[in-house]
């Protein structure tokens, strides 16, 4: 006789639903809190072996899961029957990750509710690390959702750590992913959805708008002309890839072993974590594509002034990803690509001076990661 797995020791709590409205004093709702002893550590390794969706939470952290009752529309009834399906039901699983960003976080769970997909999918909330009023917030969310949603808290600072908790619970067939200050279009998930009907594609990236004219133009990708990345081919940093606006085959992220904890905001390289993991993915050989009908809408609120800092932020990430390219993955050609290209990235200099740094940032990372093995063994 097959034994059954032993679950982690759960609580409930059960409280009158109410619609959700963005105000975080809103009381606890029915859900699931699952917690284990501290100490997982979520590493590339780690993922790469993984072979099937994770049927619990992660350790040291906590899993919140919540669906609405009641019947009415179509939608409702396919998104409450996938509480009951198992992992190969559920179509798309949505990540968001966030921290400390409650109040723009209010408005994008607030434009997901309009999101239409006529199969079971799902939304995984990734904090990472929130003080504010973040886990209030999620759980009245919960509350009214009409979906399965899973909370996630990631305690590990970055976004590489944060995008890793999330696929590690994730069901889907199809990982997508945005930012915590972005509106998906309505038929965000049916345009993704569309797009893997090729089985050779591994990962896409689509069109991000700026949502507040007032706000600067960075950060953005509002090109109408689709594009290719074949297989084994270099992905320069021309902001067409970008993790606002990002979906991957499941399969494809198990291969690369997930994203780097070293990348991402909130990590010690800061940024590129996007960049990375797609180009990891064609080195594997896997064909990506920008698809323009993907929209997000991007309310980052940065203004002119902001832009120095973003830059120097790029630049860092940007060094420390090509010099990757070099000591990692032996990709000496794409390096010598990557080098070529800067004449084409003057156009900010800042950014472009700050790459040396963020290079010598990952070497210094690299050799000490790399001495304390040859020490250890």
């Amino acid at each position: 006789m097959r034994k059954r797995r032993r679950q982690p020791a759960t609580s409930c709590k059960l409280v009158d639903r109410t619609p959700f409205s963005g105000n975080s004093k809103a009381p606890l709702v029915r859900a699931c809190v699952c917690q284990a002893h501290e100490g997982q550590d979520l590493r590339l390794a780690s993922l790469a072996s993984y072979a099937g969706p994770a049927v619990e939470p992660l350790m040291g952290q906590i899993h919140l899961h919540g669906s609405r009752a009641g019947s009415g529309t179509r939608s409702e009834s396919l998104q409450r029957d996938s509480l009951r399906y198992g992992a190969e039901h559920i179509s798309i699983s949505l990540i968001i990750a966030t921290r400390n960003r409650c109040h723009q976080l209010v408005r994008c769970l607030q434009s997901i509710q309009s999101v239409a997909f006529e199969r079971p999918w799902e939304l995984i909330i990734v904090d990472n690390g929130s003080t504010d009023k973040t886990a209030a917030l999620v759980r009245e969310f919960v509350a009214s959702a009409f979906l399965p949603v899973h909370y996630v808290f990631e305690s590990k600072a970055g976004l590489g750590n944060a995008h890793n908790a999330g696929v590690a619970i994730a069901r889907g067939k199809i990982l997508a992913f945005t930012d915590d200050d972005c509106y998906p279009a309505a038929d965000f998930l049916s345009r993704i959805w569309s797009a893997f009907e090729d089985r050779a594609l591994g990962y896409i990236v689509g069109r991000i708008m700026l949502h507040d004219p007032a706000d600067h133009r960075m950060t953005i990708n509002e090109s109408m002309t689709p594009r290719v990345f074949p297989g084994r081919s270099f992905l320069s940093a021309d902001a067409t890839i970008q993790g606002a606006n990002m979906a991957f085959r499941r399969g494809v992220i198990c291969q690369i072993g997930g994203f780097d904890p070293l990348f991402g905001p909130g990590s010690l390289v800061g940024g590129a974590e996007d960049l990375d993991a797609a180009g990891r993915a064609s080195a594997l050989g896997w064909r990506g594509e920008y698809r323009p009908e993907v929209v997000v809408r991007h309310h980052h609120g940065r203004k002119k002034s902001d832009a120095p800092g973003v830059m120097k932020a790029w630049g860092v990430a940007l060094g420390a990803y090509h010099m990757k390219l070099l000591l990692r993955g032996g990709e000496f050609l794409w390096f010598a690509q990557s080098l070529c290209q800067v004449g084409r990235r003057c156009g900010s200099r800042r950014m472009v001076l700050w790459e040396p740094v963020g290079m010598a940032k990952y070497a210094y990372i690299y050799l000490m990661r790399f001495f304390r093995g040859r020490l250890r063994c």
